[in-house]
């Protein structure tokens, strides 16, 4: 039986579309629902393993990725949102009245991801969005249910989509993360 990831990758992940100009995103209430518009493409996207980021019905992993936060503004019933976790590094906005959440939104000025703002890709009304690159945070989804003996079938069915799973996030993101804090600490040059 084939490992279940997400609906939008379980039968095969979907090249994206270069020219991918945006789109709107919107929750999923049936009556006056949240919608997000952005300009231009996402960036990193991959499937998530935390536990912390929103996942559609049956899903094991969240789609997610990450836009400049210029591009990316509330068009209709914004005080419907709410801050899942305010503790939390990234701020979750989600529906308070059907629980998707719309956006993340890192507000440390000194985070090395601060300006780009986390979305769920699949929740846009437009096809053609830059496909998931990678799956981060693998071994988190034995905290969302997943059978530890299970892990070899999952890590397998991500290979099989050409999806490279991590324990944390993509290398190159690792590497910028590292950059920063190097930078930061003087031990690169700014």
């Amino acid at each position: 039986m084939t490992v279940s990831i997400h609906p939008a990758v379980d039968k095969g992940v979907k090249a994206g579309d270069p020219k991918f100009a945006g789109g709107s995103f919107k929750c999923k209430c049936t009556q006056a629902p949240v919608t997000m518009s952005l300009k231009g493409n996402v960036l990193h996207n991959h499937m998530c393993g935390c536990t912390k980021c929103w996942k559609p019905d049956g899903a094991r992993f969240s789609m997610l990725a990450v836009v400049a936060r210029d591009n990316l503004q509330v068009t209709a019933n914004g005080n419907k949102l709410k801050i899942v976790d305010p503790s939390a590094l990234i701020q979750r906005h989600a529906c308070s009245v059907c629980g998707t959440h719309l956006f993340g939104r890192i507000e440390n000025k000194n985070h090395a991801f601060y300006g780009l703002d986390f979305v769920h890709p699949e929740l846009l009304d437009t096809p053609g969005f830059a496909a998931p690159e990678f799956a981060a945070f693998v071994s988190s989804v034995i905290e969302g249910g997943t059978k530890p003996d299970q892990m070899s079938a999952v890590r397998g069915r991500l290979r099989e989509l050409k999806l490279e799973p991590y324990d944390c996030l993509s290398p190159g993101l690792m590497d910028a993360l590292a950059t920063h804090a190097a930078k930061q600490k003087g031990v690169l040059a700014a």
